[in-house]
């Protein structure tokens, strides 16, 4: 393998992803390239050069035509975001590892001074200036920036090796984001430049159209044909369960009549086995006091055997959600069926269809806040629901929340 702009980095010999990414990983510390955070190993990897790299990024006509750039918040792409919010752009940025939504927009303070931008672009300035995006947010992006570990002058790309990037832009194109014809541009060091073998790509591989390094700006002309969505036969339940967000596209890509039949799904044999993450789930609910004798625990609701006893239980040991602005004429078990298709079934389902609300009670505050996630931007009968930790519990422990049943629905 030929590496270009670093002589040595590259060896002879069968190659392969991973082995590409252990020598340009190798060569960045070994040469004294690498920046911080180190090592660089298993990271999208910092390296000496990155802001100057970075600063090509405003003369491409497509930057300067973009309104809204998608840029990942990984180190060397720092002052890509300072410079897209300098540009008064608007800028998103993907939530780390897609554990709470797809993307976080950075919203500046009013009159923001280029030191509070930069700050703005920092990991920590995404945290304390970010707003979130749901899926409802009907957002167009004109230009996505990755981070690469490697790239091909005719537009290949490797990652660190989780696959987050691909799966960003498959979402993207699923919420409808993204077209064939956005702009992608990485940012690397000229020795990540580097000859990839076709054969080592997969459909679910994205491809990059300008190639950014500290000293040259290089356009890929790449005609490998970009990700067209979200290939769910690659996805696992384990992923599923790993990114909420994930569970709320499937939910609607299936009510759109797709195909989402994911990796280790046994459509024939519907019994033949119980994922991981679906045991993981049964073991926690069934490992708590109950009277009831339904292994899925949506009750507290006329439910039939479907029902767990509030009797039994430690008083404020659940995490609640609040699920409003459910429309007139829905069926509980339609919130039911719904929650078990995201695979967000709570311990207790307290039902009150009169108010056109529920509250779903979850072990602890993580199996909440998934199930928010999960369920943000959903829609029941035409109306978009509101979801949302019950009041008090984002900042608290459990409250004492009044939610006396209304008559049940059926």
């Amino acid at each position: 393998m030929e590496v270009a702009g670093c002589s040595g980095a590259g060896q002879a010999g069968p190659a392969s992803k991973q082995s590409i990414r252990e020598k340009i990983w190798a060569h960045l510390e070994a040469s004294g390239l690498a920046e911080f955070p180190r090592p660089v190993h298993h990271r999208i990897p910092n390296f000496k050069g990155a802001s100057h790299a970075a600063a090509r990024l405003p003369d491409l006509p497509e930057f300067k035509m973009a309104r809204t750039v998608k840029i990942n918040p990984d180190a060397p792409q720092k002052n890509a975001r300072f410079l897209t919010l300098e540009a008064r752009k608007t800028l998103l940025v993907p939530t780390p590892r897609l554990r709470t939504g797809l993307f976080n927009q950075i919203v500046p303070p009013l009159g923001a001074t280029k030191e509070i931008l930069r700050k703005c672009a920092t990991s920590q300035g995404v945290k304390d200036y970010s707003v979130p995006v749901g899926l409802d947010a009907k957002v167009k992006v004109d230009l996505v920036v990755v981070g690469s570990v490697a790239v091909s002058e005719k537009g290949w790309r490797i990652g660190k090796g989780e696959g987050y990037a691909d799966m960003e832009y498959a979402m993207m194109v699923s919420m409808g984001a993204v077209t064939e014809d956005t702009p992608v541009v990485t940012i690397v060091h000229d020795c990540q430049v580097v000859d990839i073998p076709e054969e080592l790509l997969g459909d679910h591989d994205l491809t990059v159209d300008y190639i950014l390094t500290p000293t040259r700006t290089i356009k890929t002309n790449c005609k490998r044909l970009k990700p067209k969505g979200i290939i769910w036969q690659k996805i696992s339940y384990e992923i599923l369960g790993k990114i909420p967000i994930l569970k709320n596209l499937r939910y609607r890509e299936k009510q759109a009549g797709k195909d989402v039949t994911l990796q280790d799904e046994h459509p024939d044999f519907p019994n033949a086995s119980i994922p991981a993450v679906l045991k993981e789930t049964a073991k926690t609910e069934n490992t708590r006091p109950h009277t009831g004798t339904s292994p899925t625990h949506v009750g507290h609701c006329s439910a039939g055997n479907d029902s767990l006893s509030a009797k039994s239980d430690v008083p404020g040991a659940f995490t609640t959600v609040y699920v409003g602005n459910l429309p007139a004429g829905t069926r509980v078990s339609e919130l039911k069926s719904t929650l078990r298709e995201l695979h967000v079934t709570p311990l207790r389902l307290n039902w009150q269809g009169a108010q056109h609300r529920a509250f779903l009670d979850y072990k602890d505050k993580v199996a909440a806040e998934s199930a928010v996630s999960s369920l943000k931007g959903l829609s029941l009968g035409g109306c978009t629901l509101r979801v949302e930790l019950a009041k008090n519990q984002r900042s608290k422990g459990q409250v004492e929340i009044n939610r006396n049943p209304a008559p049940q629905g059926k």
